[in-house]
C-alpha cells in the first residue's frame, strides 16, 4: 500500500511551519491563521463549526480563538436570538491580514503544484476530497467515542 498519509503529513507539517514563520512578525502563531481565514470567509461563524471545519478539537478552537481575540484579530458577538451564542467575527485589524494570508496560500498552491497540468491539479484535488471525505467518516465517529476497527 502507498504511504499517502505519511506525504500528505509531511506537506502539511512543512506548510504549517513556513506558514507559522512567515506570520510570525503579524504576531500569528501556530496555525492561528487558519482560524483566522475561516472567520474572515464566514463570519458570524460559531465556534463549534470553526472547530468542525478545521478539524479540531473544541478546546483546542477554543484556546486559538481566545488568543485571536486577544490579539484583536477577532471579536465575539452575541446573537440576536440567543445570548449563549457567540459569533466570531474579524476585526479591522483581521482583515487587513487576510491579503497577505491569502497570497501566502495562493503561492504556496503555485509552488506545490508547479509542473502539474491544469488537468492533473483539478484530479489531485479531487482526489484530495475524496480523501478527506473518507477520513471525515472516521473523525466523526471517533470524536462521539467509538473506536476504529483495524
Amino acid at each position: 500500500m502507498k504511504e499517502i498519509l505519511r506525504e500528505i503529513g509531511m506537506i502539511a507539517r512543512a506548510l504549517d511551519t513556513i506558514s507559522n514563520i512567515e506570520f510570525k512578525e503579524y504576531h500569528l502563531t501556530k496555525g492561528q491563521y487558519l482560524y483566522l481565514v475561516r472567520i474572515y470567509e464566514n463570519p458570524g461563524i460559531i465556534q463549534e463549526k470553526l472547530a468542525e471545519m478545521i478539524k479540531v478539537d473544541r478546546t483546542t478552537a477554543a484556546r486559538a480563538i481566545k488568543k485571536l481575540e486577544m490579539n484583536g484579530f477577532i471579536e465575539k458577538k452575541e446573537d440576536d436570538h440567543n445570548k449563549k451564542i457567540k459569533k466570531l467575527f474579524p476585526t479591522e485589524k483581521g482583515e487587513n491580514i487576510y491579503p497577505f494570508i491569502k497570497r501566502e496560500n495562493d503561492y504556496s498552491n503555485t509552488v506545490a503544484l508547479k509542473g502539474f497540468s491544469e488537468h492533473e491539479a483539478d484530479t489531485l484535488s479531487s482526489l484530495l476530497v475524496r480523501v478527506r471525505k473518507n477520513v471525515e467518516k472516521d473523525w466523526e465517529s471517533v470524536k462521539k467515542g467509538n473506536k476504529r476497527n483495524y
